[in-house]
């Protein structure tokens, strides 16, 4: 469910990004990426990408507007991680959205233009609270049944979960 996690993260007390220690940022943003981006096959653009950081309203509410629209919007989100992670795109931009759904066969226009409607809106407002009363201090965050899982370094968590639950319960 797309939201916004900077609110998010702010309102669960995450530290900020730029309030990290340069040794947190190196290792975590930096050794850690690269070793999981080995491990997974999935190259990265440096440390970070020039453009994180920027808002993510319009990208979230193209997702949420596919979403209510009837689409499968899982490659189109993998779609935007990926320009955003492995080549720098800025997907704060509409014609960078727009190119990039193209790409998966996803007419744009239309969900673009629903993007920062009041009822888009109100599902991404709906989704922010939602991950805030769940305790989602980052991403990704994986919830099965309702335990939690955080970070990509947790998907052989989630997968056994989806199997074989574990033990004990999250309180949210």
């Amino acid at each position: 469910k797309p939201f916004d996690l900077h609110r998010a993260m702010t309102a669960l007390g995450a530290v900020p990004f730029g309030e990290r220690s340069q040794a947190h940022y190196d290792y975590f943003f930096g050794r850690e990426k690269e070793r999981w981006a080995e491990h997974r096959g999935a190259p990265i653009f440096g440390p970070t990408p020039s453009h994180h950081g920027k808002d993510m309203t319009l990208p979230n509410g193209m997702l949420i507007a596919g979403l209510v629209a009837g689409h499968d919007i899982d490659r189109l989100a993998h779609c935007l991680l990926e320009a955003h992670w492995r080549d720098d795109a800025d997907i704060a931009e509409r014609a960078t959205l727009a190119r990039l759904a193209e790409t998966v066969d996803i007419e744009p226009g239309p969900l673009l233009d629903a993007a920062l409607s009041p009822a888009v809106v109100a599902l991404y407002e709906a989704n922010t609270e939602e991950a805030i009363r769940r305790s989602v201090f980052g991403s990704p965050t994986y919830f099965v049944d309702n335990d939690m899982f955080y970070g990509q370094d947790r998907l052989e968590m989630v997968e056994r979960a989806l199997t074989r639950p574990f033990a004990g319960t999250w309180p949210k």
